[in-house]
């Protein structure tokens, strides 16, 4: 039983790999605390469910991330930039109406029902590991979570664009002083960031249900994750989402009391012992 909780808590923090590593790179740049992120999660989710029932899952997985980049650029341009020079919590305020607004959205296209995706044939078998019958899919979503930090870090660290990102979250104006177009690219990270969303929707899609309030629950997950690892640290919500899917794996299992609490007493603890999070810079 050890080895499958401790398997499951991978799963899931490898999913919380996908969905908070675009959460935490909205916020690096645009410095917005996105409660709709959640909802472009969900949304994902619905989208690639819908697309599977015609086609396959493999073209879901590509086709709801596609169109929820897009969103994510729109809701940049539409939403962030005009925002850009407000108060933080009108900012936070117009994201929970969004959130609010993309839920009644959902329950008016697909009704109150639960749904789920099913797995695709390729991996729908299981692996014997350590003298265990694990799900193929679920290690396909472990790999899967593995690949995206992965290629986020190198993308960031060893390309043009990503050197730009970079400088531009911590001196925007310097960088666009330097001819960089920090609202194209802001809406390429939030066009980027929305698309992990969509990408996390459908993957959990086989192994969770689809609510229209599905969204609650990996957002403030996420907001844990992102707060624990540092705000704005990409390498810090790596850590802190593998951190945070054992703990809940382990807790439901051996402190089903208290699992709920758990996360948010290790966020109090990080958070006294080091404000700025785990990876987070104090400045």
């Amino acid at each position: 039983m050890l080895t499958i909780n401790l398997f499951n808590g991978l799963v899931y923090g490898a999913l919380l790999i996908v969905m908070s590593s675009g959460l935490a790179l909205i916020y690096g740049l645009r410095r917005v605390v996105n409660f709709a992120h959640g909802a472009l999660y969900m949304l994902g989710a619905y989208l690639g469910y819908t697309v599977a029932l015609q086609t396959n899952f493999w073209v879901a997985l590509v086709a709801a991330p596609a169109i929820m980049a897009v969103v994510g650029v729109l809701l940049d341009r539409y939403g962030f930039r005009l925002l850009q020079d407000r108060e933080p919590l009108n900012v936070m305020l117009v994201t929970f109406g969004l959130l609010l607004i993309l839920e009644d959205l959902v329950v008016a296209i697909w009704g109150k029902g639960n749904y789920s995706i099913f797995t695709p044939e390729l991996l729908n078998f299981s692996v014997n590991l350590f003298g265990h019958d694990l799900p193929a899919y679920r290690i396909a979503v472990l790999f899967m979570g593995i690949a995206v930090a992965v290629g986020l870090t190198l993308w960031l660290r060893f390309s043009r664009i990503g050197l730009f990102v970079r400088a531009a979250s911590t001196e925007p104006v310097t960088t666009s002083m330097q001819g960089v177009n920090t609202d194209v690219l802001s809406a390429g990270v939030v066009g980027l960031g929305s698309a992990l969303a969509g990408l996390a929707g459908v993957v959990a899609g086989p192994f969770l249900s689809l609510s229209p309030h599905m969204s609650s629950d990996v957002l403030i997950d996420s907001f844990v994750v992102v707060v624990i690892g540092g705000l704005g640290s990409l390498a810090g919500a790596f850590i802190a989402a593998i951190l945070l899917g054992m703990m809940q794996a382990l807790g439901a299992v051996y402190l089903p009391g208290v699992s709920v609490l758990l996360p948010f007493l290790f966020m109090i603890a990080v958070l006294i012992w080091k404000p700025s999070g785990l990876m987070g810079s104090r400045t």
